[in-house]
């Protein structure tokens, strides 16, 4: 390998580390706490995930939308829904808005409620006010760093990239300048019985080599989210000619409409019957006069397979079904739908998710073992001169 470019990518591996190293952690650390959110949330907060009797019946979604408003404050409504194929399963509504302007956490959601409702008798079983809720706040400090859609995304977005790089000018100083058995050994494993500077200088090299597949597909998944151009341009190339199709849109009548609650039945009735078998369903609820009902139904842990529908406001019409199993989306769409899991490790099924968890780890320690290195390295400079100048000046009193 030259050694100029070997130089030249050092350079660039260090400054950018220590530019992006505090946030790279915080990232790493909240990552691994929202690793398992949905399984944690479950087991300690049972009494409003799970109802306690299962009947035959469900009462009307409607009905249930109703009772989700009323429980609200400030006479709210609810925007979304989230419904379980698990007859014990409580429907979770919930009601958001956002202020993409605001600075901070708190401004940035002005407000964010979750209600949860059993869907067998109408009951409340909780209101929940998530902007108080312990893994939406871990979960904005990852994505935002509690700073606001504006400044905090900024950041974590240009620090996703900066580690992108990282990990492939890492790769480059991992490779040994001369390749022997000592050389070959030293890539794969830790000296255990080295000083600890050895130990901490091995541990950041064959770790962070390791963990360097998950965290490049995590750090991609994160840079499509947060750089809308990236994102265009991968789908365009990817697609090729393949013709998108259109959002689809609701007919306004044009006379009065007054039978949205039948609407809402028929919309409710015809998810309930698609679950059956899957795992989810998320309905979004129309926010302008030409916005459709929206239901994501996924097949199971794995959120990209699933169907998409998208239901006329007005009668109820399927007007656009899409599947995963769809041939004709192109590749660039399908590789989109795909981001969420490849960010969670998902996509690799449970064994993806705690090797990914497990690569969140050692990205948490790599910014510290890194920095641990460098001040190693900086304590030896002065050191060198300090012995060049005594031999030098003994050299003189020689003459």
């Amino acid at each position: 390998m030259n050694p100029r470019f070997r130089k030249i990518t050092y350079q660039i591996h260090l400054w950018l580390g220590l530019t992006s190293g505090l946030i790279v952690v915080i990232m790493a650390v909240t990552g691994c706490i929202l690793a398992f959110e949905k399984e944690l949330k479950q087991t300690f907060y049972p009494e409003k995930y799970f109802v306690k009797n299962i009947k035959k019946e469900k009462l009307q979604f409607s009905e249930l939308k109703l009772k989700a408003e009323q429980a609200l404050p400030d006479s709210l409504k609810v925007s979304r829904v989230e419904i379980s194929s698990d007859p014990s399963r409580s429907y979770a509504f919930r009601s958001l808005k956002m202020n993409n302007e605001a600075l901070t956490y708190w401004g940035t959601y002005v407000h964010y409620y979750r209600v949860y409702i059993d869907p067998y008798t109408g009951k409340v079983l909780e209101v929940e006010n998530a902007k108080t809720d312990f893994f939406e706040i871990v979960m904005d400090l990852h994505r935002r760093l509690l700073l606001g859609e504006k400044i905090g995304k900024t950041i974590t977005g240009y620090s996703t990239l900066i580690l992108a790089i990282m990990l492939f000018s890492g790769l480059v100083i991992w490779y040994p300048r001369k390749m022997n058995k000592n050389a070959l050994k030293g890539m794969f494993s830790i000296k255990t019985s080295a000083n600890w500077k050895r130990i901490n200088y091995d541990s950041h090299n064959v770790l962070g080599f390791y963990a360097v597949i998950p965290l490049i597909l995590i750090s991609y998944a994160a840079v499509i989210w947060n750089f809308e151009d990236i994102d265009k341009w991968v789908k365009k190339t990817l697609n090729g000619k393949i013709h998108t199709e259109q959002k689809a849109k609701s007919k306004i009548p044009s006379g009065d409409f007054s039978n949205q609650k039948d609407i809402l039945n028929i919309v409710g009735s015809e998810v309930e019957k698609t679950l059956a078998g899957k795992e989810s369903a998320l309905i979004t609820f129309p926010k302008k006069e030409e916005g459709t009902y929206y239901a994501e139904v996924t097949y199971g842990n794995k959120q990209y397979q699933n169907e998409q529908f998208n239901f006329d406001q007005y009668s109820g019409e399927i007007l656009k079904h899409q599947s995963y199993k769809d041939k004709n989306i192109g590749y660039g769409t399908a590789l989109r739908e795909r981001n969420y899991d490849l960010h969670t490790g998902s996509i690799f099924g449970l064994a993806g998710r705690f090797l990914f968890l497990f690569a969140g780890m050692i990205a948490v320690s790599l910014p510290i073992t890194g920095f641990i290195i460098y001040l190693n390295r900086k304590k030896k400079r002065p050191q060198k001169r300090k012995h060049h100048h005594i031999h030098k000046k003994r050299h003189s009193f020689s003459k």
